[in-house]
């Protein structure tokens, strides 16, 4: 392998989420069964200061948006890790854990508005203060391909039903 030097990352926003604990949020955007509210939650992405409005005033009009983010609260890394579908452990790169070699996360949310120093957005995943290191839109005719397997995912859903992703934790005591 030929080493290379890899560019330095800049925080452009940060959530504003009704998720404060891990705990709190979905697993998935879209996965709110067992959440508190059991509805997909409001949140704003807030630019960091002096973060140019031209950068991205043109997403108005794009129903969805990508986020890139840290996950700023993960602890290191494990190659296997046991998610909360899925009985046994799993390769950390055939799961969406927050435990991972680059702690980068990606989430599609409903962008509801553009405003000057922000976006507001529905159907979060992100906890309070999630540091956003890019966002991109989301375009269905290239970021959406309904008919993909999904590995052991589908197993799991033939098995137990189209799906049938839990919602959070109850937290231990």
């Amino acid at each position: 392998m030929v080493p290379c030097e890899l560019p330095a990352f800049q925080v452009i926003a940060h959530v504003r989420s009704p998720y404060v604990q891990r705990i709190d949020a979905p697993h998935q955007p879209t996965v709110t069964v067992g959440t508190e509210s059991g509805r997909a939650e409001i949140a704003t992405i807030e630019f960091v200061e002096g973060f140019p409005q031209a950068a991205f005033r043109d997403l108005q009009g794009f129903d969805r948006i990508w986020l890139i983010f840290l996950f700023h609260r993960s602890e290191g890394w494990k190659p296997e890790v046991r998610p909360p579908r899925g009985g046994g452990k799993r390769s950390v790169l055939a799961t969406r854990s927050p435990h991972r070699p680059n702690a980068l996360g990606l989430s599609a949310v409903k962008l509801l508005a553009v405003e000057p120093n922000a976006l507001t957005v529905q159907g979060i995943d992100l906890l309070d203060g999630t540091p956003i290191l890019d966002i991109k839109p989301y375009v269905p005719y290239t970021d959406s391909f309904p008919e993909a397997s999904a590995g052991w995912i589908d197993a799991l859903d033939a098995q137990h039903g189209l799906h049938s992703a839990p919602g959070p934790r109850k937290p231990r005591r």
